[in-house]
């Protein structure tokens, strides 16, 4: 007691042996649990896009015209997932050729084509694919949910996922021509 009366004479507030102090170890608690989260995110990010042989991300795709594109639906087809946005200009170099790949391949039934737009809005999208005749299904990355899921680093990006759900083929960068799109899909649609 005559300990605590100088230590208010000395400008010191006496202290009390309450036990825990809850409110410390809850912030610290919550600091630990937001690093181990951020730590998770950064080793995804660090581990760059999915991988072929790997099982492909599920995703479900909402187009512009407002249908909705489940890969879980796909199973036993060839899935062509393409990321462009409208800005960006590699993403021209390829519009042509993909759209020229999709005429050729989707009569067939066993191949689809899904453009995923990222981090974009919505005019100048539909002008991109009014611009390139694009007919295929597109549609917004909404939350850019689904390019998290595969990892992408930029666009274009383009994922090729074969009839079992494993990732076939990653292309960085745009394709170069019809044939090196087809070289890619053909070996996938033999029996």
């Amino acid at each position: 007691m005559i300990e605590d009366t100088h230590k208010i004479l000395d400008g010191e507030t006496p202290t009390e042996n309450s036990g825990p102090k809850w409110g410390r170890l809850l912030i610290w608690g919550g600091l630990l649990i937001l690093m181990g989260i951020l730590a998770v995110g950064l080793k995804r990010t660090q581990e760059g896009p999915v991988q072929p042989g790997q099982a492909a991300p599920e995703f479900v795709l909402t187009s512009f015209d407002g249908e909705i594109f489940n890969s879980a639906n796909y199973a036993g087809k060839v899935i062509v997932l393409n990321f462009w946005a409208s800005w960006c200009k590699p993403c021209e170099q390829e519009a042509a050729d993909l759209e020229l790949a999709w005429l050729e391949y989707k009569d067939r039934g066993d191949v689809i084509f899904l453009g995923v737009d990222y981090v974009d809005t919505e005019p100048e999208a539909l002008g991109y694919l009014t611009k390139f005749n694009i007919s295929y299904p597109n549609g917004p990355d909404l939350g850019t949910r689904i390019s998290q899921a595969f990892r992408i680093r930029g666009v274009p990006e383009t994922y090729i996922i074969d009839q079992e759900g494993i990732l076939s083929h990653v292309q960085i960068g745009p394709f170069t021509s019809l044939a090196q799109i087809k070289s890619v899909i053909d070996p996938l649609l033999q029996p």
